[in-house]
């Protein structure tokens, strides 16, 4: 039986902007969904999650004591309803990120919405807020579904009530540069985390870590910057937004997800797409003098980063304590092109989705 959602709609409507001022995250729609679980109530119906909803959107009541606040009890996850050429409109692989924030949420000692709460109130808020779903080539319904610990108390321990909240906004390109390419600055001074910690989980403390790098980074000219290890500060493990392959010598490369990595969903799709193309990835260690090493001998043939919000960012130049390395010949390689067609093709419903990534939503 589908969970029941109730929807309160808005009487005052935005007024939607021009596709060209979408930038990232800079505009919401007119609703959010929530849904309340409580462990500390004594009812045993309470011990679930309950109150559905879809309402306008809004501040939020939050007690100033709560666990989000104090501990960081916060978990949230990114995709993107895609309106295709033939209007209709899609998810991309949303079981993915529901799987994320589960793991995540097991990690952080919160409860998770089930699969099916996840589902549903991801595609009711999107019949919900169809118009604000883009008919512009290249644009999105950036979804942004967040579990936070609501609990007021000062003790450190988990949090016995959550709220999971979905709210949305239309998009166009991550970096807002109208480039193809973009310039990453290698991180050598700063981490972003550590083994045993919390690397693989989509949570804002780690995102927060990054702010002051990525700044830095800004500054000097990059996108984004490229994280090394922690405990040898030699190893490449993602970049601040996207998980990274490279392609040297022929052979295509990514960092192994060892605890330190964020799972990124794109980052699987590809390594399928690759596979279906011969073109199988290896999954293994990257040390940077492996990188700088190719580059000096021409065998650093593409970079590129992969993750919901950017999809496929070709990488034009690493910046290394102040030396440059240009990539390939500084423009977007032939493998990431392919792939970057191979993978908007079926998110937009343009080609065969032989994979069933996508899941249509009645709008």
């Amino acid at each position: 039986m589908k969970p029941s959602i109730t929807v309160e709609k808005t009487k005052s409507a935005k007024t939607i902007p021009a596709a060209k001022d979408f930038g990232f995250g800079r505009f919401f729609s007119d609703h959010m969904a929530l849904a309340d679980f409580s462990k500390s109530d004594a009812t045993e119906t309470a011990r679930s999650w309950n109150s559905a909803r879809i309402v306008p959107y809004g501040p939020i009541p939050l007690d100033p004591g709560a666990a989000v606040l104090h501990y960081g009890q916060e978990l949230f996850e990114g995709l993107k309803a895609y309106r295709g050429d033939d209007g209709k409109v899609r998810l991309f692989r949303p079981e993915m990120n529901w799987k994320r924030m589960r793991n995540g949420a097991e990690r952080l000692c919160m409860i998770a919405p089930e699969l099916d709460l996840f589902l549903e109130m991801l595609t009711a808020f999107c019949k919900t807020e169809s118009r604000w779903i883009p008919k512009e080539p290249g644009c999105a319904f950036y979804l942004r579904p967040t579990l936070i610990g609501t609990e007021p108390f000062l003790g450190v321990r988990p949090s016995n009530d959550f709220l999971f909240y979905v709210i949305g906004s239309p998009v166009g390109s991550y970096y807002g540069e109208g480039a193809d390419t973009v310039k990453i600055k290698v991180e050598t001074e700063f981490v972003r985390a550590a083994p045993g910690g919390i690397g693989a989980a989509k949570t804002g403390g780690n995102y927060a870590a990054s702010l002051k790098a990525a700044l830095e980074a800004k500054s000097e000219g990059y996108a984004q910057v490229l994280w090394l290890d922690a405990t040898h500060r030699r190893y490449i493990e993602e970049v601040g937004t996207m998980n990274v392959f490279f392609k040297m010598n022929g052979k295509i490369i990514t960092p192994p997800l060892d605890g330190t990595i964020l799972p990124g969903v794109t980052r699987d799709s590809i390594l399928q797409i690759l596979d279906s193309e011969n073109l199988t990835a290896e999954q293994r260690p990257i040390s940077l003098d492996e990188i700088q090493d190719a580059a000096k001998k021409g065998t650093l043939e593409e970079v590129f980063g992969t993750g919901t919000a950017a999809s496929i960012s070709p990488v034009d130049s690493l910046g290394i304590k102040g030396e440059k390395i240009v990539v390939g010949n500084g423009r977007v390689g032939p493998v990431s092109a392919k792939l970057l067609k191979r993978l908007t093709d079926i998110q937009y419903g343009r080609a065969e989705d032989p994979w069933g990534w996508t899941l249509p939503i009645e709008t």
